[in-house]
């Protein structure tokens, strides 16, 4: 046991016609689902937000969503609402396979928000994903879904920082390349010592 694949967020809002649409974010389904049976292990991960979370520009008066605040654990981009608990725009994309190992969700805390897979945004609140990983004695990882610049480049971040051989695969992620957030993402994922394909 030593590999696993880590499939972030392939949810119906980060989709074409979802409330924080990912372009093209529907194309890399079938092929992440074809990656899954060359693994020891695939987690899924799912936002999962409450209604009213404070990362929604609706939930701060005179905010538009994408302007940037200010939150007690750092700055925080105010996103329109998306991925609430129980509906269908939190569930995941239809064609996805979700046989997987385990569905580690986040974000449902309603203070604060959580890009990666391993921490929320304060980088100390742990989501209890290393602690699974590393009992099963699982030493690399290969990153795809959405969205590169935000929930992949978080998750790879902190996984190499964790320890963790870390591999993103760039065919079978999407980005939202907001004010340059993708060349930022990538050079940090690489400083980080990511392996980017």
């Amino acid at each position: 046991m030593s590999n696993a694949l880590i499939v972030i967020d392939v949810q119906n809002d980060f989709c074409p016609g979802g409330a924080l649409a990912v372009a093209q974010g529907d194309q890399i389904v079938s092929g992440i689902n074809a990656m899954m049976a060359d693994f020891d292990a695939v987690i899924l991960t799912q936002d999962w937000h409450p209604s009213g979370h404070s990362s929604f520009a609706s939930s701060h008066q005179g905010k538009s969503p994408f302007e940037m605040t200010e939150m007690p654990y750092g700055p925080q981009v105010l996103w329109p609402d998306h991925c609430i608990q129980g509906t269908k725009g939190a569930a995941f994309h239809p064609g996805l396979d979700t046989s997987g190992d385990m569905i580690i969700r986040k974000g449902f805390r309603a203070g604060i928000d959580s890009y990666s897979a391993f921490f929320e945004n304060d980088q100390v609140t742990p989501t209890g994903l290393e602690g699974y990983l590393k009992t099963r004695g699982i030493t690399d990882l290969v990153m795809v879904g959405l969205a590169l610049d935000f929930c992949v480049h978080f998750s790879a971040v902190d996984a190499a920082r964790l320890g963790f051989q870390v591999t993103v695969d760039r065919l079978h992620c999407r980005a939202i390349d907001m004010d340059g957030s993708l060349v930022a993402a990538e050079t940090a994922m690489q400083n980080a010592g990511v392996r980017l394909t």
